[in-house]
């Protein structure tokens, strides 16, 4: 079986690479329960990143229906899977308190055009060369910073002002407001994190992220558990997909919006392009970039339309896709669908969800963000521990795009610098 190396850099979706070279009633089956398991760990995953991106939950729901459809259908790789992803929840959630909902969605269809540009620019290959401490500082710089977000709706504190967007600040709000501590929203989200990592590790096909929220779901709802959940804080959520709009679009509102769209954009490429080599790692298979790119900046450009967020390969999402026996792009629209049906059927369920468990899922998020292996090996050689703390450092104190940049052109110094070591030491 051909890996697709020698067709990596057209312009073509791999769908219609699968389609061209047939599909038989079995792959379809072992895309059908693909789909499925997929689905089941996108749902409560889809509205936690929402609710922890300062928006409602139907708008992850939307941007994992209509960008997981389009990015699987458009894309360059057979088994990404995209929506909403954590790293975006700083982004998201600073562009919607600095410019409101209506910003952010123009920042989101903003960026999905300079995906776009980058796609068919021949880009790709570039950004998949960002330096790995670099990925590696920046991805646990954002798991800091996404678990301190979660210990506001973790414990069920009452801030007496809004919650600040930095890191210290935030720390510090949230300590003064530790007498407000709701005990039964802590024992809710630490309960419900706990059994996701029980659920692993002796149950490891079980879909632990959804039956730790509805297991506590049950709980809140019968034991009257005085807890916030999405009914209380959202209300009910829709019954489907709203109508396509365009957001409020401004000359100045573009010229402000236009830096943190790039931050956007780069964000968007490094981490779908770092999903899609997940899967071919998993697939030895290889996908195609620039494709790949093109894909997620129409998916965002979609999501945007639609009302969602940000549009990204997610690699938990799609290695979960890889190891449930996916064959094809079909799983990834499939999932959408599942999602669909789901928001179609189901959305009144969602109201009994505890905001304290989804804490305690996106707690499990964060763990298994940080690559915790890595970020020690890389601490063990004084060039790599210097980028990865300059960018992990910035990232938490500063922002993820100013302690990209810096941990790039750091980086580029420092291969600069040890090329010449020798020459001035002949």
């Amino acid at each position: 079986m051909p890996d697709g190396s020698s067709s990596a850099h057209i312009y073509r979706p791999k769908l219609v690479t699968m389609l061209l070279e047939g599909y038989s009633l079995s792959s379809f089956r072992h895309d059908l329960l693909a789909a499925l398991t997929v689905a089941i760990v996108a749902l409560p995953l889809s509205m936690a990143f929402a609710i922890a991106s300062g928006v409602s939950p139907e708008r992850g729901l939307y941007t994992a229906i209509v960008g997981g459809f389009l990015v699987s259908a458009l894309g360059g790789s057979r088994f990404q899977i995209g929506g909403p992803a954590g790293a975006f929840i700083v982004l998201v959630s600073a562009t919607v308190a600095k410019f409101g909902l209506q910003g952010l969605l123009l920042t989101v269809l903003m960026s999905g055009f300079l995906l776009t540009l980058i796609g068919l620019s021949r880009l790709g290959s570039l950004i998949r060369h960002i330096p790995h401490a670099v990925t590696v500082g920046f991805t646990a710089g954002i798991a800091v910073i996404i678990l301190a977000s979660q210990l506001k709706d973790l414990g069920g504190l009452t801030l007496k002002g809004a919650e600040p967007g930095l890191l210290l600040p935030k720390l510090g709000a949230l300590g003064a407001a530790l007498p407000t501590l709701n005990p039964a929203a802590l024992a809710i989200g630490v309960g419900s994190a706990v059994l996701i990592f029980l659920q692993r590790r002796f149950k490891p096909n079980w879909p632990g992220m959804l039956l730790a929220v509805i297991v506590a779901s049950i709980i809140a709802k019968l034991l009257h558990v005085p807890v916030e959940t999405i009914g209380s804080r959202f209300g009910e959520l829709p019954h489907g997909l709203p109508m396509p709009a365009l957001p409020q679009v401004t000359a100045e509102l573009v010229m402000h919006l236009l830096p943190v769209s790039l931050s956007f954009a780069l964000l968007g490429g490094v981490e779908s392009l770092l999903s899609a080599k997940v899967a071919d790692s998993m697939t030895a298979r290889r996908h195609r970039s620039n494709m790949e790119l093109v894909a997620q900046g129409i998916a965002n450009i979609a999501s945007a339309l639609f009302g969602g967020i940000s549009v990204t390969g997610t690699i938990a999402r799609t290695a979960t896709n890889v190891r449930a026996g996916a064959k094809s792009p079909l799983s990834g629209m499939m999932h959408a669908l599942f999602l669909l049906l789901f928001l179609l059927v189901a959305a009144p369920l969602a109201s009994f969800v505890p905001l304290s468990a989804l804490a305690g899922v996106l707690v499990v998020v964060c763990w298994n963000m940080a690559d915790r292996a890595e970020f020690l090996a890389l601490l063990r050689r004084w060039p790599g521990a210097t980028v990865l703390l300059t960018t992990f450092g910035l990232t938490i104190l500063k922002d993820l795009t100013f302690g990209i940049i810096a941990g790039c052109l750091l980086a580029a110094v420092l291969v600069l610098f040890q090329r010449n070591v020798p020459e001035e030491g002949a």
